[in-house]
């Protein structure tokens, strides 16, 4: 996804948002599909067209969402939270805060969606008979067909896609073993995906140029994402249950609030080759100052302005207990974009926990597993 997204509206108390590269789609299948409605309804204006490219378009994203939304709901019946489901260039994604906790849980999450697909596209199948004008009936069998096929691709057995987790949640049911039934699920996903790209190549130089273009681009998305995944899968195993107390610096460098800027970066920054610091006082933690605030002060006017104004004193929004699971200091980095946290106790600095610290027990529980897990990850 690029980035860049705007929250729609809520469904059932789950946001919804489009991703910037959701406009791409959304104009590529409307001029698709204009185009093929008017080559089947000759002689329809070509603004008409147009119009029924468009609906269709668009209630085939209501289908999407629809389709999410039945992973997210059961997601959400099992105990994992749901950040909220994203449109985007590839299709949608619910954005689930964490993994099922059995084989049963990742089945019933998985095949939800294919499911919704299933029952949309007997819907509209139904509806296309029920004696509307040509053009709305010529919509509805588009629309019954497009879900049709997004049912059929999912259930391909190849991770990320839905029948890549069923198929997940069979080995992990037949082994017990989470890590394995990932790394085989994977690899299907990453041969799948591999296959796409060659169709594509064949295809591009077979003169179905924007075809082979975009089977190239799904197989590359689905061949990071089946990566990505794995490796999601071996952090969460690893780092899960840890303490972030078992990762932090018990004896953290503290910067006094009447610090100057230009001493801040002369005596702090360049000396501990670090980022951010912890602003102190009196032993009570004011904010945290990072070398991104310098960007707010002209380098001449540095010594003119001090660490207290340009710290950021939302000490909750970094900071975690020393009793966390290493997992959620990672999400909070994540959501913050900050690589350190304060570890406090109360009002109490205990230390800080970085995203090096983190990576760095990481690796070297790596490097004790198995080749396949190592290889996985990096």
């Amino acid at each position: 996804m690029s980035g860049t997204r705007w929250p729609l509206f809520r469904l059932l108390g789950i946001p919804i948002s489009i991703d910037a590269s959701w406009l791409v789609i959304l104009a590529l299948l409307t001029w698709t599909l204009a185009n093929v409605f008017g080559e089947e309804l000759a002689g329809l204006p070509v603004a008409a067209c147009w119009a029924m490219g468009l609906g269709a378009a668009l209630c085939f994203f209501i289908c999407l969402i629809l389709h999410e939304l039945g992973h997210a709901l059961v997601a959400r019946s099992v105990g994992i939270p749901i950040r909220g489901i994203t449109l985007f260039l590839f299709g949608g994604v619910a954005e689930l805060e964490g993994e099922a906790q059995s084989a049963k849980g990742e089945f019933l999450m998985a095949i939800a969606g294919p499911a919704v697909s299933a029952v949309l596209s007997v819907g509209f199948w139904l509806a296309a008979g029920l004696g509307w004008p040509q053009p709305v009936a010529l919509v509805l069998g588009y629309l019954a067909t497009i879900n049709l096929v997004v049912m059929v691709f999912n259930l391909v057995p190849a991770f990320p896609l839905d029948g890549g987790r069923v198929l997940r949640s069979i080995l992990w049911g037949a082994t017990g073993n989470l890590r394995r039934a990932t790394c085989y699920a994977s690899l299907a996903g990453r041969g799948f995906a591999w296959l796409l790209i060659w169709l594509g190549v064949l295809q591009f130089f077979g003169g179905r140029v924007l075809n082979g273009v975009w089977l190239g681009l799904i197989g590359m998305f689905l061949y990071n994402a089946a990566r990505t995944s794995y490796q999601q899968v071996l952090v969460r195993q690893m780092l899960g249950g840890e303490p972030v107390a078992r990762f932090m610096n018990p004896r953290p460098i503290v910067v006094p609030p009447e610090t100057d800027l230009r001493h801040w970066v002369e005596d702090y920054v360049y000396r501990h080759h670090r980022k951010a610091f912890p602003v102190s006082s009196n032993g009570h933690v004011e904010g945290v100052v990072t070398t991104d605030s310098l960007a707010r002060y002209p380098r001449g006017e540095w010594d003119r302005h001090t660490v207290a104004e340009a710290m950021n004193p939302d000490v909750g929004a970094v900071s975690i207990a020393p009793g966390a699971d290493a997992l959620e200091a990672l999400g909070k980095m994540q959501r913050t974009g900050s690589s350190r946290l304060l570890v406090m106790e109360g009002d109490h600095l205990e230390g800080i926990v970085s995203l090096k610290d983190l990576l760095r027990f990481l690796d070297l529980k790596v490097e004790l597993e198995e080749p396949a897990s190592r290889a996985g990850l990096r």
